[in-house]
């Protein structure tokens, strides 16, 4: 205990500590304030520091963008890009990582590093050939060419795998004696032993994808293709005045950020629970 306390700052390193971590949180939080209070502003030139000051403010950004034909068209291909990867992403994951944690199976260790490796191999080197593929196959401007090649993501099974893999061996082998299948083990054992992780991955999955701009680009070409990182993206090349620019970028962080707020909980214990497994 006495070891404890002397590691324990003294009054000047705790208001040091608080000093530079307040320091750190408004430089955090001082873009999404301007972007806030730019996207509120009136058409107008933009000077600072005036234009950082919270009036006058104006609702005609929001207004030209919520009721814009393609922003709701935008927010629901992103939507669609986002869950539908997060839920496939999660399920072979999970399953990937149950094969390779608890299974015995020839080549396994060979198979798992091979697949790990993917993640030694810059992501822009595969574009060229990932298109290539994806468009002779007709996935140009579909949902499926955007998001099945996705879908294979190493970091998601090497977390799922080392996760699994702490979880006692006594409840496998206790089902399988009362004649459970695997798929009643994987469903009614490993599932819910593997929220907090699964909950962490999820979210970080649904984040990546959300804010994913490069691959949505080049699959998604026409405009009813568009997710919103694209879509925005788009206004700046018509001309489009930056209040209405960063009302759409305002309009695209609101759910990713109520993500964040549903899954904080979990984020901490999946993390909390990965370092203390590892």
């Amino acid at each position: 205990m006495t070891a404890y306390r002397a590691l324990e700052p003294g009054r000047a390193g705790r208001a040091v500590r608080i000093l530079l971590l307040s320091v750190a949180s408004i430089v955090t939080i001082f873009p999404f304030y301007a972007m806030v209070v730019l996207s509120l502003k009136p058409v107008a030139a933009v000077e600072f520091p005036g234009s950082l000051l919270p009036w006058p403010l104006a609702t005609g950004a929001y207004e030209r963008v919520l009721g814009g034909g393609d922003l709701p068209l935008w927010t629901l291909n992103t939507l669609i890009y986002s869950v539908v990867s997060v839920v496939l992403v999660l399920l072979l994951a999970s399953l990937a990582g149950y094969a390779f944690a608890k299974k015995r199976f020839p080549g396994k260790e060979t198979m798992f590093w091979s697949f790990l490796a993917m993640v030694m191999v810059p992501y822009h080197v595969t574009l060229i050939p990932l298109f290539v593929l994806v468009a002779n196959a007709g996935g140009v401007d579909t949902f499926w060419g955007l998001i099945v090649p996705t879908l294979a993501n190493a970091q998601a099974v090497f977390l799922m795998r080392q996760f699994i893999g702490a979880l006692p061996d006594e409840l496998f082998e206790a089902a399988r004696l009362d004649g459970a299948s695997e798929l009643t083990i994987f469903v009614r054992i490993v599932l819910p032993l593997c929220k907090p992780i699964l909950a962490t991955l999820g979210l970080f999955v649904f984040l990546w994808h959300w804010n994913d701009f490069l691959w949505p680009l080049i699959v998604g070409q026409s405009t009813d293709m568009r997710t919103l990182t694209v879509g925005i993206a788009s206004l700046q090349e018509q001309n489009v005045p930056l209040n209405v620019v960063l009302a759409g970028a305002t309009v695209a962080f609101v759910p990713i950020f109520a993500a964040y707020l549903v899954g904080q909980r979990y984020l901490t214990e999946g993390v909390t629970m990965s370092g203390i497994k590892g």
